[in-house]
């Protein structure tokens, strides 16, 4: 087992299956939240788990020019590749293992499309999008991108193999990421052979999560077993959460684990804009509406 040295450890509130549903131009994601059963973590707003799935040729779909206000947006691509632009003349692509990390800020038109050659192929697509709130100085701050590719992303290991992390945002077995974050986040990514476990320190008063993306995971206190597509939400009761895979796993348990800061302010959200009030997301629609988040060309 890896240790954090934390003393107590987090219990479970919540367990929430992820919900079907369909986005973009039509293609299927697993999403815990928002949803009936859970509104928001602050300060995420939404998590999404694209595929996994099979693609034939031709079949690979995306999400055409829409826009975006008030908060960022996470791309994790586990595999298949996408290509993204902007309305401020940014492009670039996301191949398996890379993060594109986008605040959107004050605003702008974005498409996130299957690449080219994928789309001729077709091949195994899956990947997740994360929603992170931006605290009210930031909503309206100048956009900006980072994208970090798979190769640059701090990945560590346990003594004796067990465990891996790829560490997207905050810090894990003492690596830490490479990504700047607007609010204090932790986003890891564990890969635990079977029989193996792992505590992760949480700074206190932090909303903690965790996501099944392949494989049972035994977690809390409690070790209480939770199968593929499900969210763990811990409670606030620890220094630290615990996860493990159970013994009789026929493979590795993959688990999405986050924790964040709350930022305590008002939400008033339309779609893909999230502001404090009402009146400033009636005022994002107008400026999209009336072009002042830019179009796309090329």
């Amino acid at each position: 087992m890896v240790t954090s040295n934390s003393g107590e450890l987090r219990s479970i509130a919540n367990v929430v299956e992820s919900v079907a549903t369909y986005e973009g131009e039509g293609f299927l994601v697993h999403r815990p939240f928002p949803s009936r059963a859970l509104a928001d973590i602050d300060p995420f707003l939404l998590l999404d788990e694209m595929g996994p799935v099979d693609l034939g040729p031709g079949e690979a779909k995306g999400a055409p020019d829409h826009p975006h206000r008030g908060f960022e947006t996470v791309t994790y691509m586990l595999q298949g590749r996408f290509e993204h632009k902007d309305s401020h003349g940014h492009s670039g692509s996301l191949n398996p293992g890379d993060v594109q990390w986008m605040t959107a800020g004050a605003g702008v038109v974005h498409s996130e499309m299957p690449a080219k050659e994928f789309t001729r192929t077709g091949g195994r697509l899956h990947a997740v999008q994360l929603w992170v709130n931006l605290p009210r100085g930031d909503k309206m701050m100048k956009p900006r991108y980072q994208e970090i590719t798979s190769d640059r992303i701090p990945v560590a290991q346990s003594s004796d193999g067990t465990v891996e992390v790829k560490v997207i945002a905050g810090e894990a077995l003492g690596q830490r990421a490479v990504i700047d974050t607007r609010v204090p986040i932790t986003y890891l990514h564990f890969k635990l052979q079977p029989g193996a476990s792992v505590e992760q320190l949480v700074p206190a008063g932090y909303n903690c999560l965790a996501y099944t993306l392949e494989g049972a995971g035994l977690f809390g206190k409690e070790q209480e077993r939770v199968e593929r597509g499900h969210l763990v939400l811990f409670g606030k009761d620890g220094r630290a959460v615990k996860i493990a895979a159970p013994k009789h796993n026929t493979s590795a348990s993959s688990v999405l684990l986050l924790s964040g800061k709350p930022l305590n302010e008002p939400v008033a959200r339309y779609g893909p804009f999230v502001m404090n009030t009402q009146e400033e997301v009636r005022q994002a629609i107008v400026d999209y509406q009336h072009g002042r988040m830019g179009t796309i060309t090329g």
